[in-house]
Order: C-alpha cells, then sequence, then structure tokens
C-alpha cells in the first residue's frame, strides 16, 4: 500500500500564547530538514539573544507584520508575503511581532552541509 498524503491548513495549527510569545508546530521533517509553522504575537526576542543555527533558514511571513534583527545592528521590517533565506552563522533575533495581531510564519530549516558554513549565492 502506498503512503497517503496528509492535508492541512496553516491558520488551523496551535495559536500564538494569549500574553503575547510564539507556538511552534513541525509540519514536516526529513533527512535532517523541519518545516515549522510559527504563530507570534508581541514577541521580541531579550536584547542580546541570538539564533545562531548550523543550517540555512528560509523564513516566509504569511499574516501580521514583523522586524528581524540582525548583528550588526541592521533591522529588516517583514509584511505578508515577504521571505529571507538566513545563512547557516547568521545572527539573528525575532526584533517585534505586532501586538494587536497573530503573526504567522513558515520556517524551513535546512540541515547544515559538511565544509560548507553557508548558502550560495543565486
Amino acid at each position: 500500500m502506498s503512503p497517503l498524503p496528509r492535508f492541512g491548513r496553516i491558520a488551523d495549527g496551535p495559536p500564538a500564547p494569549a500574553g503575547g510569545g510564539e507556538s511552534f508546530a513541525t509540519l514536516l521533517a526529513a533527512g535532517g530538514a523541519r518545516v515549522e509553522r510559527i504563530a507570534s504575537l508581541a514577541q521580541a526576542d531579550p536584547p542580546g539573544a541570538w539564533y545562531d543555527q548550523p543550517g540555512d533558514e528560509f523564513v516566509l511571513l504569511l499574516q501580521g507584520a514583523a522586524r528581524l534583527g540582525f548583528a550588526g545592528g541592521e533591522e529588516r521590517a517583514l509584511a505578508p508575503g515577504d521571505w529571507v533565506v538566513i545563512p547557516a552563522g547568521c545572527r539573528h533575533r525575532v526584533a517585534w511581532t505586532d501586538p494587536a495581531r497573530e503573526t504567522l510564519w513558515l520556517a524551513v530549516h535546512l540541515p547544515p552541509i559538511a565544509g560548507r558554513g553557508a548558502i550560495a549565492d543565486q
């Protein structure tokens, strides 16, 4: 018997905590990669707290509004439809998400590639 497809709706995942923060749901994990749904509300990582991941990450903002901060002081605002590829080793943080409306993200985390620290320019 062949495997059956799975279906879902991105809006049907767990909500962000009512008082603010984030909820995470893994939609698919295989071969060291992970596809994740993230719901945020009034989320901001503490100043000086950084994500520094061993693999590249693709992030698509689906709903709401957010700002990502990067080491060196740059901040970038994101609106629905905006995406970013964050290379392995690029220190980043969630600087702000909308406190009035849930922000939905789709994140694809790729596994580290031996001998390569970041994505190639395309």
